[in-house]
């Protein structure tokens, strides 16, 4: 046992490693469901909590190292995590906000990327400038779902989390396709700018073309199918396809995911097809908890590949990895500062929809909310051992250290840091605005109502008693959503009437309730039909949602 560290795992026959690395995939996919209620209990956020719980993990003795090939991991993960975040958002949103994502997600992601390979290549000696750009580029984006699991739980302002969301999403187009240039030159030891310049615009023309090509198949697949159930399983392999298809014809994967969500988002929307959306929502809040939980599980199991490398030399590599944490923490304050200054300066009264922080409070969360996450661990991963002349890619066992501390100091110390300089400054979001556009909203849908319901009088006869009855029913649409839209003199009634009518749903959901239950005990007698009773189950179910 001399010299035995947590990391050393004992040898085991094939069939033991599979099954270790199932229960390690099963221990995760745990952690990611329980991370969820515990962190709200602590205040703390739930990315931050599992990659403390895959840090344990990797301590453990008997539990195996991770066996997932590292070019396997964005692939992965990747594609489901995109998907899921810009069904939140939407198009127009971006368009709106489009300088102050092209400042953080474009312009910083470069001047973090080069800041970071100067001072990487000037610290860490038999660092060449290409590997230097390559380890640049792979911190400088903050990590998309870290930023937006954390700030979207502390309430923080909406005009924050959208631009922290756009940021997140289009940050890692740039710096992917930065670190391939990058890799590509060390690993060829050539470098051209003008075909580094022609391959990002390349990457971006064929992946926003196959995420357009392909969400417009997926559109018409859509409706061919009809079925909710089918349509949901579509979705799950649609952001597989574009990733791998954007990147099998040397486009960015990332943009072209984000192409085709947004394209969905915005065109295969059924305002009549309640099932396909309630089952949609349910199912992708599900896949976003569960491969959140997995992907920030193993950035910390991937503590031991840091470990073995620091091995011997822990004072300098600590000292390289705290440097390139202080040059991306200070860049990006250096960064946002003046670049928050210029895009309110730019924007005006026209620039309806545009998300800008209002104060330096604003700014200040910003700044402290650029945790850098999964993307960083597995591309760090996923450098090539070995350049095209045989020899070892330079120091690669360095870089994935160095990036490894990054990805960790940001993301435990600001992750947990979070929520208590939000409170400290005070930084909420205000419901004024938000309850606004809610009432603007519940007006919309009573108008849209009233409107229907006139065409119908004009081509059917409708008795006066429930004409009156539909207007007002009409009219309670919009109340129910914002019940600040009624005047001061009918609140009142309306309050007394929604009282009735939860009373009337309460009795109600409780009658539907006892059919369920009879339904469930039929399922059980003899010469039932599973399929039968399933189908008159579901009818209950959704008229429980109405």
């Amino acid at each position: 046992m001399a010299g035995w560290t947590p990391f050393d795992r004992p040898c085991e026959p094939p069939g033991a490693v599979t099954v270790d690395q199932l229960a390690l995939l099963f221990a995760l996919l745990l952690g990611a469901v329980v991370s969820v209620p515990v962190g709200e209990r602590l205040k703390l956020p739930a990315p931050v909590l599992m990659t403390v719980f895959g840090i344990v993990l990797a301590l453990l003795e008997f539990v195996p190292n991770v066996d997932v090939p590292p070019e396997l991991i964005l692939p992965l993960l990747l594609p489901p995590l995109l998907y899921a975040a810009v069904r939140r958002t939407s198009w127009r949103q971006f368009a709106a906000n489009v300088r102050p994502i092209l400042l953080l997600a474009v312009a910083l992601v470069f001047v973090t990327t080069f800041c970071v390979a100067a001072v990487a290549h000037a610290l860490v000696p038999g660092l060449p400038l290409a590997a230097a750009v390559a380890l640049g580029a792979l911190v400088a984006p903050p990590d998309p779902v870290a930023a937006t699991a954390v700030a979207g739980k502390l309430g923080l302002p909406r005009r924050l989390v959208s631009i922290l969301e756009g940021e997140g999403l289009f940050n890692d187009v740039t710096a992917i396709v930065l670190y391939h240039v990058a890799v590509a030159a060390a690993v060829s030891g050539t470098f051209s700018l003008w075909a580094a310049g022609l391959d990002l615009i390349l990457s971006a023309v064929v992946a926003v073309a196959v995420g357009l090509v392909l969400g417009w198949a997926t559109n018409k697949a859509m409706d061919l199918l009809g079925d909710p159930t089918l349509q949901v399983a579509l979705t799950l392999l649609v952001p597989f396809a574009a990733y791998v298809l954007a990147e099998e014809l040397h486009g960015s994967g990332v943009l072209g995911v984000l192409v085709t969500a947004l394209f969905l988002v915005e065109y295969a929307t059924d305002a009549d097809d309640v099932m396909a959306r309630l089952a949609g929502h349910t199912f992708w809040d599900i896949v976003d908890t569960l491969v959140t939980g997995v992907a920030f599980g193993l950035v910390g199991l991937e503590l031991h590949n840091a470990v073995e490398t620091a091995s011997g030399h822990w004072g300098e590599l600590l000292g390289w990895a705290a440097a390139v944490v202080g040059v991306v923490v200070f860049v990006r304050l250096v960064w946002l500062l003046p670049a928050t200054w210029l895009t309110k300066r730019l924007h005006s009264e026209r620039d309806v929809g545009e998300e800008i922080p209002l104060s330096w409070r604003e700014t200040v969360v910003m700044w402290w909310s650029g945790m850098r996450g999964v993307a960083s661990v597995a591309l760090a991963l996923a450098i090539p051992l070995e350049t095209d002349a045989g020899a070892d890619f330079p120091a690669r066992s360095e870089i994935v250290f160095i990036a490894f501390g990054v990805v960790l100091g940001t993301l435990l110390v600001q992750g947990l840091t979070l929520p208590w300089l939000v409170g400290k400054l005070g930084v909420r979001g205000g419901t004024g605005r938000e309850k606004e556009l809610e009432r603007r909203l519940a007006a919309r849908v009573a108008k849209a109502a009233k409107r229907r319901l006139r065409e119908i009088e004009d081509v059917e006869e409708l008795p006066e008693d429930l004409s009156e009855q539909l207007m007002r029913r009409a009219f309670d649409l919009g109340v129910r959503i914002s019940p600040d839209m009624a005047e001061d003199e009918r609140r009142e009634a309306t309050r007394q009437r929604s009282k009735r009518l939860k009373r009337v749903r309460r009795i109600e959901q409780e009658m539907l309730s006892a059919a369920r239950h009879e339904v469930l005990t039929a399922r059980s007698e003899p010469g039932a039909d599973p399929e039968v009773v399933d189908r008159v189950l579901r009818h209950l179910d959704v008229r429980s949602l109405r």
